[in-house]
């Protein structure tokens, strides 16, 4: 195994009685684009945020690009990109008032901060709204200002939850180029979603999530070959489901029928 750019042994994270986390072993090589999946609740989210030093209380131990984000959470931040599911922007700030701010609180000169997000923004085609306040732009907008922030310092991993939201296909294929793209330059991704799809085709390695558990981990290849084949929705699904959701399905189409409400 190569050298290790996240590392979490026996992590758990527990709110009151209830264990969002139970346990978690997992390493992730430089260079790797690993696909983290769950059910809602599993705990990707509270996963990340652990590895971002934004939750400290947990117990086992974790490393991200060779630092404990408990011991030294600032210094994790410097190191990585987040993307996270629920965005929460400056809204009454222009793009490059917020793009300015985020390249400064990472210590970047002005100047390359404007080159950088100029050249980011041109590419995702919003450089004529460098002026323009967050609050009026659409999701789709956001989420390309917020991908620009996160890449914005360089780093060294980049943890993504969610990145396709609201955008557009024209993007979301240029996001899935650009996630390959930083990991062959040797960045490591951490990539929550639940776009099956994407996760199979773009990932290096796979780890499923549910009930804080790891429930397989590998490539997709191997997941295919332990689980009896199909695709990667097919295998999640038999991992963290019941099954029966045809049927269920059938059961909700059926409320709606005249009568099924008893009238």
């Amino acid at each position: 195994m190569g050298e290790l750019a996240i590392e979490l042994r026996g992590l758990r994270k527990t709110y009151g009685s209830r264990a969002v986390l139970d346990g978690i072993d997992l390493a992730v090589e430089r260079g790797t684009i690993l696909g983290y999946i769950g059910p809602n609740g599993a705990g990707k989210s509270t996963t990340v945020k652990i590895l971002c030093g934004l939750t400290p209380g947990f117990e086992g131990e974790a490393r991200i690009a060779g630092r404990d984000p408990r011991a030294d959470p600032l210094g994790v931040k410097r190191v990585i990109g987040y993307v996270p599911e629920n965005a929460v922007l400056y809204e009454l700030l222009t793009v490059a008032e917020f793009l300015l701010l985020v390249g400064r609180l990472h210590g970047l000169e002005d100047e390359l901060v404007r080159t950088r997000a100029t050249r980011f923004l041109e590419v995702f085609e919003l450089a004529d709204r460098l002026g323009t306040r967050i609050q009026t732009l659409s999701k789709g907008m956001r989420q390309k200002v917020l991908l620009t922030s996160a890449l914005l310092h360089d780093p060294e991993v980049v943890l993504l939850d969610e990145p396709l939201s609201g955008l557009d296909v024209n993007a979301t294929i240029l996001v899935k180029e650009l996630i390959r793209a930083l990991a062959d330059s040797g960045k490591t991704v951490f990539y929550c979603s639940h776009v099956m799809d994407v996760v199979e085709r773009v990932c290096d390695r796979i780890a499923i999530l549910d009930g804080g558990k790891i429930v397989a981990s590998g490539t997709f290849e191997e997941l295919q070959a332990a689980r009896g084949g199909g695709s990667l929705e097919q295998i999640f699904a038999r991992l963290t489901s019941a099954g029966g959701q045809e049927e269920q399905a059938q059961e909700l189409i059926a409320a709606l029928r005249p009568g099924a409400d008893g009238a």
